[in-house]
């Protein structure tokens, strides 16, 4: 069958039918509202006596208008694009060409002497017009949400929260074809939101009403979309929620929906994060995203759980070209496929290479040139490390050094390290230590932009505390925490990305930059949150702080300044440099309590001071 025929099948066709019917539509009732404005008009201005002739004229006058005011909307929806019928924006933008219209009118009549029609016809009549063309798409925009609402939903639904956040949310789900939430009310603490209604959805009262609403509305579900939750809110509500017998659902922090529109399938359970105690403070750090613009960036640990994020974060800033390198090709697999969601594995942007492989890392970087590199490939658990020292020598030191000796013509070089080089008492805290000191001597002798960055302990990352807690509740068992009286900083992944990103704008050579992360948070006052969301309860075991564990975590040494020149909330502290013979004279197949001994000889050793350059402008 010719695919041309009338009778062919077009799955477009429906579709574009439909929409050349309600354009039509639109005319033709923007029409009739143009006429019945300035009849209405010229009406009153003759006092209910209009002759078939004024009436002519005011008609054409009408019609003449309508069609300027059809022209301005289609050069609007060429320039500019449309807003959804009914909206904010839809009105807006018709009051704005109504209005240029009515303009127009009495630009051509107010010259005439003896005029067709009174003056006031096209500027009262216009008004009226307007107002007419406004409630046909709120008339239109009113049906289309209860269509929607007739659809059979998943669930019936209270949202808590009136704001921009939450209204988009409403819209979102009223559109949604599947009809996975049904909003039935809206709760909000602020009275001066009491019985408003947003896309037709009534406020029912605030948190205190929120079992009162539930039981009214049927709802089985309370929705929790205000913008700015702290975590106080969170668990306040989602407890009332819980006991009202209802399922409770959240909203991603707002910083996450900044760069994309609402969407239905962000609602989603609530995560320990959001339970955790601490203002994430990711929206404050501002960061220059057009400092990576066009430029070709490495990072090293790609498959990671900071790594993979660094790479999204990157991959928005436009770069000249985005390196991912990684040892683990399932980790490489799978930061693809949350990139571009498909993962060939075939592109030149994933690199293969283990960064103990001095000869080939050399390779990878003279062969790419990278621009700016991101260090983040290391090896992390500190109890693991604690017993093999010869492995932290090997890939956090020796790797370290293969990646920075081959980054000799690079432009600027941020090193991943940890808090835990904040006066180290363990071995990963040794190497990390010793990393900072190298990048500060690469610093001193190639005069690039060699710096380090300090993370706490990042929340949800592989092998976290956090992770490691909900796997003991997945698998009923006790949750293990070192000491009652432990305490550690956190951060969230978005954090610790916005700081590297921040660290690559400001940073200066031979620093580490350490994020103001808060009050330090006690571990078993999270295992207790945990245990209290898991059903029936769970065990709190107390094991004792293994080697290399500090009960309080530092962030700073003890012969550290705390400045904060540039960012209110970044410190930068400076860090005198090691020589990497010093470093290659570790032995890592040695004995290992020497190796630790050595190792912890090299992060206190005074001389090295001598080394330390003043900052760099």
């Amino acid at each position: 069958m010719n695919p041309a025929s009338p009778t062919s099948t077009n799955p477009a066709t429906p579709m574009a039918n439909h929409r050349r019917v309600r354009a039509l539509s639109l005319l033709t009732l923007d029409a009739a509202a143009w006429c019945a404005g300035f009849l209405a008009a010229a009406t009153t201005r003759y006092e209910f006596d209009l002759t078939e002739r004024i009436s002519a004229l005011v008609l054409g006058a009408a019609l003449a208008c309508a069609a300027v005011h059809a022209g301005l909307n289609r050069v609007r929806l060429v320039l500019w694009g449309r807003h959804p019928l009914g909206s904010a924006g839809d009105v807006r933008d018709l009051a704005a060409a109504g209005a240029v219209t009515i303009a127009l009118a009495l630009a051509v009549l107010l010259p005439v002497h003896s005029r067709p029609i009174p003056a006031s016809t096209p500027l009262v009549g216009g008004a009226i017009a307007l107002l007419l063309m406004m409630g046909s798409r709120a008339t239109f925009r009113f049906h289309r949400e209860q269509r929607a609402q007739a659809v059979p939903s998943t669930s019936r639904a209270l949202v808590y929260g009136v704001d921009g956040t939450s209204e988009r949310l409403l819209r979102v789900l009223l559109d949604d074809p599947a009809g996975r939430y049904r909003p039935v009310g809206l709760l909000d603490d602020d009275r001066e939101h009491r019985n408003m209604r947003l896309a037709g959805v009534r406020v029912l009262g605030g948190r205190e009403q929120l079992a009162d609403a539930v039981r009214a509305t049927g709802a089985d579900t309370v929705i929790l979309a205000t913008g700015h939750a702290d975590p106080e809110l969170v668990r306040d509500v989602r407890g009332r929620t819980l006991q009202a017998g209802a399922a409770f659902k959240v909203l991603p922090p707002v910083h996450e929906l900044l760069d994309r529109p609402v969407a239905v399938t962000d609602v989603r359970d609530v995560q320990i994060t959001d339970l955790l105690g601490r203002a994430q403070r990711v929206a404050e750090l501002a960061v220059d995203r057009n400092g990576l613009a066009g430029r070709r960036v490495l990072v090293t640990g790609a498959g990671g759980s900071i790594g993979s994020e660094l790479c999204r974060q990157i991959a928005r800033c436009d770069p000249g070209e985005l390196m991912m390198l990684d040892r683990d090709e399932s980790a490489l697999h799978a930061l693809q496929m949350s990139l571009d969601g498909r993962a060939m594995l075939d592109g030149p942007e994933l690199i293969l290479a283990d960064i103990r492989d001095r000869d080939g890392i050399a390779r990878v970087i003279a062969d790419r040139q990278p621009d700016v590199v991101f260090h983040a490939a290391a090896l992390k658990h500190l109890t693991l490390l604690q017993r093999h020292p010869g492995e932290a020598v090997k890939t956090n030191l020796l790797g370290t050094l293969n990646v920075l000796d081959a980054c000799r013509d690079v432009a600027e070089f941020v090193n991943i390290s940890t808090d835990k080089a904040a006066d180290p008492v363990s071995v990963l805290g040794y190497s990390k230590r010793l990393t900072e000191r190298l990048t500060a001597h690469y610093a001193e002798r190639f005069g690039g932009a060699y710096l380090s960055v300090r993370f706490g302990n990042v929340l949800a990352s592989r092998g976290s505390v956090l992770t490691a807690f909900e796997a003991q509740l997945r698998a009923g068992l006790p949750i293990t925490v070192t000491h009652p009286d432990v305490t550690r900083y956190f951060m969230t992944v978005q954090e610790a990305v916005q700081l590297v990103l921040q660290a690559a704008s400001i940073g200066r050579g031979g620093e580490a930059l350490v994020l103001d992360m808060g009050e330090p948070v006690r571990i078993a006052d999270v295992a207790r949150r945990l245990a209290d969301e898991a059903p029936g309860g769970a065990e709190i075991v107390f094991t004792g702080l293994r080697p290399g564990e500090k009960l309080h975590e530092d962030l700073f040494g003890a012969d550290e300044v705390d400045s904060r020149p540039l960012h209110p909330l970044i410190s930068h502290v400076r860090v005198p440099a090691l020589r990497p013979e010093e470093v290659r004279a570790l032995d890592p197949y040695g004995d290992a309590a020497e190796l630790v001994k050595r190792m912890e000889a090299l992060c206190t050793h005074r001389s090295a001071i001598r080394e330390a350059l003043p900052t760099p402008r």
